[in-house]
Formats: C-alpha cells, sequence, structure tokens
C-alpha cells in the first residue's frame, strides 16, 4: 500500500510536467520557422540597394540625384581617336570569352555628375530623355551584366548623343577618368549629331581614343569600316505621331520634298523640277505664317498651303532626303515610317546600318550632281519595284528605327554578330520581313486542297546573255501544248533585253522579268505572274530540246494539288 502510494504521489506530477516541455518545444520551433520564413520573405521582395543601383528608368535616375564628380584641370585628355582601329587592333574579344549562349556582355557606367574645377557641368542637358530610354532598353536586354568583371562591352552614362550641348575637353577628360577605360578598349560611345558650326564634322570632336562609336553622320572619310557603327539620327516624331502603316501602290504625289534649311542651291534645283512636272511634285517648306513651337515643327507649306507633318509624307511615292548641315537627317526617319521610298542624295554619306541592311531594297540613293535627273531616274523604275520598295521602308523603320531600343539592341548585334561570326543573323534575317504564317494549317507541308488558278504550267527561263540560245529555248517550249505562261528571268543587270520585236512569236503569254541581282536562285523566285501550280524552270542553254522529252508533265485532268513543282527537261 506503501507502494502504491509512492507512485501515485510522482505519477501524477510527472505527467502534466514532460506535456509541457513538450509544448514548450514544439512552439519554440514553430516560432522559429516562422520568423525564417518572414525573414526571407523580407528579404526576397524588399528593395535592394545593387538591385536599385542598376535600375535606369527616368523615374528612379536622375542626374541630380547622381554623385559629383569633380573635374581636375590637369586631367588627361584622350587621344583624338585612331582611324586605323579594327576591331582585330583595337577591340579585345578575349574580354568576351565563352558564352554558351553567344550574346557578350554589356556593363553601364553608374551614373555620375561631372563638373569642372569650378562646378560648371561638362553637359548643358545633362542626361536627355533619349539617351536614358537607350541605357533603360540595354539595361533590360539579355546583353547587360551589372558585373563588369564580366563585361565585354563597356558603355559611359556620360551622354554624348548630341555634340552641340557638350564641352569638348571636359567630356573627354570625363571619359578617361572612367575605371575601365583604358584607352577607351572596348567602349562603345553613342553620338546622333556630330560637329558643329562651321565645318560641321561627320563623326564626334570629343577626343576618344580607341573607343567604337555609334554616329548618326559618318562620311566615308570618317567612319572605320567593320569597326565603328552607323545609326540612325532619331526622330523624336516616331513616338509622338502614330503613322498608321499604309498599303504599297500609288500615291497622290510622285515626289515630295519636305525639308526645312536646306542648301539655296537645292531649293532652286527643286523649284525648277517643280515647274517642270507640276501636280507630280510637290515642294515644302517652313511655314513662315505660324508662331515658333511644337505647331510649326508638325506643319509644312506650299505657297500659303498648311500641311500636317510627317502624315503628308504617306501621299507621296518618293520622298527627297538631302544633306543639310550634317550629312545624317532625321528626315529619313520619318520618311521610312510613312513607307515612302527615300530618295538620298548625300554623297559620302554611309547610311545607318549599312553594315547588315541592304539599302537597295528600300530607297534610291543619287548622286547629288545629278539632281536635275531625279525625276527621270525614278520614273524608270518599275511599278511593282517601287510598291516592294515602299513596302521594305516600312519595314525597316520597323525593325531597325522606330525607338531608342531598337536602335540600341540593332547596333549591340551588330557588334555581337562580329564577335561570334558563326552565329550571326544572315542577310535574309536582317533584310526579309518575317514571313506570313498559315492560318488554317500548322505546317506549310500540309496545305489545304485548292484548285489551280489556272491549268497548264508556267515555264520560268533564267537568263543572262545568250540571246540566240534562250530564243531557242522559247520556241521549242512554246510547242508544248500545256503552255499557259512564259516568263523570262533577265539576270543581267548591265545590259537590257532584245527590243519586243525581236523576241520569237508565241501563242502564250511572254513576260520579262529583271531582277536586281545577278543570281542562281532567281529561278525559284514565286513571281506573282505565276498563275499555275505546275512550274518548269530551265536554262537557256539547254540546245538540245523538243516537246517529246518532259520528264515531268502537267495533268489537269488528275485531281492532285501541288504546291508549284519544279521539273526538268533532258538533253
Amino acid at each position: 500500500m506503501c507502494a502504491s502510494v509512492k507512485y501515485g504521489s510522482r505519477g501524477p506530477a510527472l505527467i502534466p510536467r514532460m506535456k509541457t516541455k513538450h509544448r514548450i518545444y514544439y512552439i519554440t520551433l514553430f516560432s522559429v520557422v516562422l520568423l525564417g520564413l518572414i525573414a526571407t520573405g523580407m528579404f526576397q521582395f524588399w528593395p535592394h540597394s545593387i538591385e536599385s543601383s542598376a535600375e535606369w528608368s527616368l523615374d528612379r535616375r536622375s542626374v541630380h540625384d547622381a554623385p559629383l564628380v569633380r573635374i581636375p584641370m590637369s586631367s588627361p585628355i584622350p587621344e583624338r581617336g585612331d582611324l586605323s582601329c579594327r576591331m582585330h587592333t583595337c577591340f579585345d574579344v578575349y574580354r568576351c570569352g565563352y558564352n554558351p549562349k553567344n550574346k557578350i556582355k554589356v556593363y553601364i557606367y553608374p551614373l555620375q555628375r561631372f563638373v569642372d574645377e569650378v562646378g560648371v557641368p561638362i553637359s548643358s542637358t545633362g542626361l536627355s530623355r533619349e539617351y536614358n530610354d537607350l541605357l533603360s532598353a540595354i539595361s533590360d536586354s539579355d546583353f547587360y551584366t551589372d558585373d563588369v568583371s564580366r563585361a565585354c562591352l563597356f558603355i559611359p552614362s556620360i551622354d554624348v548623343l548630341n555634340q552641340n550641348s557638350l564641352r569638348i575637353r571636359e567630356t573627354a577628360q570625363a571619359l578617361a577618368m572612367l575605371p575601365r577605360w583604358d584607352k577607351g578598349m572596348n567602349h562603345l560611345l553613342f553620338n546622333m549629331l556630330p560637329g558643329g558650326p562651321p565645318d560641321y564634322n561627320t563623326a564626334l570632336d570629343v577626343p576618344r581614343d580607341r573607343a567604337l562609336l555609334a554616329g548618326g553622320g559618318f562620311s566615308t572619310w570618317t567612319y572605320r569600316q567593320g569597326y565603328d557603327v552607323s545609326i540612325p539620327v532619331y526622330s523624336p516624331l516616331s513616338a509622338e505621331v502614330d503613322l498608321p502603316e499604309r498599303q504599297p501602290g500609288p500615291r497622290r504625289y510622285f515626289i515630295l520634298s519636305s525639308q526645312t534649311a536646306i542648301h539655296r542651291e537645292y531649293r532652286v534645283e527643286l523649284e525648277r523640277l517643280k515647274e517642270e512636272n507640276g501636280e507630280a511634285l510637290l515642294l515644302l517648306d517652313k511655314c513662315s505664317n505660324l508662331s515658333q513651337g511644337l505647331a510649326s515643327v508638325r506643319k509644312r507649306c506650299y505657297k500659303g498651303q498648311v500641311y500636317d507633318y510627317p502624315q503628308i509624307l504617306q501621299e507621296s511615292s518618293f520622298c527627297v532626303v538631302l544633306r543639310g548641315a550634317r550629312l545624317g537627317q532625321a528626315t529619313l526617319s520619318d520618311v521610312l515610317q510613312a513607307g515612302c521610298v527615300p530618295v538620298i542624295m548625300a554623297d559620302s554619306y554611309i547610311l545607318p546600318f549599312s553594315e547588315v541592311l541592304d539599302w537597295k531594297r528600300a530607297s534610291v540613293v543619287i548622286p547629288e550632281e545629278k539632281l536635275p535627273e531625279m525625276y527621270t531616274i525614278l520614273k524608270s523604275i518599275p511599278h511593282r519595284q517601287v510598291e516592294e520598295m515602299q513596302r521594305q521602308a516600312r519595314w525597316f523603320w520597323e525593325a531597325y528605327f522606330s525607338s531608342m531600343k531598337a536602335i540600341g539592341m540593332t547596333t549591340l548585334q551588330i557588334i555581337n554578330d562580329r564577335i561570334y561570326p558563326y552565329a550571326a543573323r544572315t542577310y535574309e534575317e536582317w533584310n526579309n520581313p518575317p514571313v506570313v504564317k498559315w492560318t488554317s494549317v500548322n505546317s506549310p507541308l500540309f496545305l489545304p486542297l485548292i484548285p489551280p488558278r489556272s491549268p497548264g504550267f508556267t515555264a520560268v527561263v533564267l537568263t543572262y546573255d545568250r540571246i540566240e540560245s534562250l530564243f531557242r529555248v522559247i520556241t521549242e517550249i512554246s510547242k508544248v501544248p500545256s503552255l499557259a505562261k512564259l516568263l523570262v528571268v533577265w539576270n543581267n543587270q548591265n545590259k537590257s533585253p532584245p527590243e519586243e520585236s525581236l523576241w520569237p512569236k508565241v501563242a502564250v503569254p511572254l513576260k520579262v522579268l529583271r531582277t536586281k541581282e545577278n543570281k542562281l536562285s532567281n529561278r525559284f523566285f514565286p513571281f506573282d505572274e505565276i498563275e499555275t501550280e505546275a512550274v518548269l524552270a530551265i536554262d537557256d542553254d539547254i540546245i538540245m530540246l523538243t516537246e517529246n522529252k518532259e520528264r515531268c508533265l502537267f495533268c489537269p485532268e488528275k485531281n492532285v494539288s501541288v504546291v508549284r513543282f519544279i521539273c526538268a527537261f533532258t538533253q
């Protein structure tokens, strides 16, 4: 009994004590886990000072908030600029290293406010909205890195877009003070308005050592081929005025000139062309009866009649882009946006992104001395080619001119292609608008069954300069009963086809199509004139030819749908 009493006196007291210890243990563990989750959440979502310093949005980054850097008068000045620089001599590709994504890494220097010894800023405008947009686009791209040790390319936060706002000597000294400057190696500067009165040099006058220059007014004398990048002069109207795309085709005016303050000799010659060709040419100038300001910038006048600019550009097939005080003109961007074919007359001008863009597809370049012949030259261009150029001009603007982001990304991609040439974009990728995708099927290999637009087959004959052989091929092919049309692809850009009276007389339509380049692949181009599903592609030197030696026949009685198959004659 004593034993049971002893057990009873300890047992009831021991069990509650064990429960209390467990309760404290679990409460403590839960508290630790909860505090850990709260701390993790605060770390993830609370703004970090490092990440904030990488923000380049206009709301968060202001030159007034940037740290002040005073430039001693004795600070070194970079060399003027080495015109012999090329990628293999003035650019250290080893900094780029191996990159599985084939992307260069770009570092943007932190924003600083540079002043001279007495506190005067090196720029009268500070950080422009355009340069801020450019840096923001780069910092949001796959090219950007905030790790300076990984960077292949360095971009200063010093705005040199407009040389008119800069103090040349002090800006050069500020560049030399950058921590990674190293004689400008692997540094990239963006400049759109180079030079100043009275000379208006075609490249930035700021001494810059070996730095690459993305410039908006290069001439053949200042452009370092394969090193610098020629960029467009951005037009602020791109963001302010919405010009909906207009379908290519004939327009109200044939030629339009909208530039103001052009040289008097050019103006006189344009007025003479206007007198000769009447309403086909519209010659606009600055409106003298409007007050200065935003309204006058968006207006152009002719004999008291006011036109909205740049909307009026969409009313013309061709738009003149003449050299002004500078070679590069923002007018070029406005013209492209309007889908008007630019007629560029600025001798020695390096066209924007000409390293990768084929400007023959979107513009007409005429020497300045041939301004009196401009109307005759443009009239000789076939209507279909004009429509293709209008379409290409608009696409060039959308892809490469429409914003500071587009300009910046294109510049970096060009440099990227130089460093990783095995992964570079092809000519077609740079110059061909995106292919329209099929809406009814997922793969073009499985096309909807549709009847042919025309029975028979179309013969496409590729030729260069063998007239006698060509005429014999045409004569023999025309004997085939199922022939519907005959197209001659004239591949010789230096010689015109024979006169119409010299061609063989055939019973089917015969049309000569002149090409822009001498390429064998022109025979496979899907010309609009082809209205049959069956196509015969043949050269002009197939002389052992009869209509009985066809290997591939079109059979209209069979319910077969093909895309445009190619068949050949045997010799």
